[in-house]
């Protein structure tokens, strides 16, 4: 009888020895490279805000035009157009070296890499900032009581310096033949933000979206 307790006891601890279940912990599980992943194109996450600031930004202008401001109509439109240029091209050279460091290096993407739509990329960024179009909107229409259309200007010049950032990437994308994605649970921070690890790239061909972001034809 004891020397049955004995037997199963060895059994009991042979079972529930660490060693024996080293495989089965979650914590020394290799990293799953095969995991689905949602990827969308760099290009087009720029790309997705310069059509709406654009036209918030030409619409305030239209609008701060006809308010008589301190400043007057003149004074307020070259004050626009050179804040304009001037906001086009901080927003071209903003991360223009960390766009450029990360597609350098770009990790071929694989198959379980799920390839998101031009048209759902664009429809979550421009959901995710609405709040902050409806607020510039309505700083830059605020502002045409002093400076008439400064601020719609300023705001229409964002919209196309991300175009021209765009514009510029899809250059590179040609250079490369390849195109540049981003993992989707990186961008809170923008497609070039510091969550970002690295870019996938696939062939010219991938996706719905032409180099640069724009639809394809």
């Amino acid at each position: 009888m004891q020397q049955t307790q004995r037997t199963q006891t060895r059994e009991q601890r042979k079972v529930r020895d660490p060693r024996s279940e080293r495989s089965d912990r979650p914590g020394k599980e290799r990293p799953g490279k095969d995991r689905p992943r949602t990827v969308a194109r760099v290009a087009v996450l720029v790309r997705a805000g310069a059509a709406p600031l654009w036209w918030l930004g030409v619409v305030a202008a239209a609008a701060g035009a006809a308010l008589p401001g301190p400043a007057g109509r003149r004074i307020g439109l070259l004050a626009g157009a050179a804040l304009f240029l001037i906001t086009c091209a901080a927003v071209v050279l903003v991360r223009r070296r960390r766009f450029v460091h990360l597609s350098k290096t770009p990790s071929r993407a694989g198959r379980a890499d799920f390839l998101q739509d031009r048209a759902v990329t664009v429809r979550n960024w421009r959901r995710a900032h609405r709040w902050w179009l409806t607020a510039a909107f309505a700083a830059a229409l605020g502002s045409s009581f002093a400076v008439p259309a400064a601020g719609g200007l300023a705001l229409a010049g964002a919209g196309a310096g991300l175009w021209l950032k765009a514009v510029r990437l899809g250059r590179r994308e040609h250079a490369e033949d390849q195109l540049f994605w981003v993992r989707t649970d990186w961008i809170g921070r923008g497609p070039a933000g510091k969550p970002v690890k690295g870019y996938r790239s696939t062939g010219v061909l991938a996706g719905d979206a032409a180099p640069g972001g724009a639809r394809r034809r």
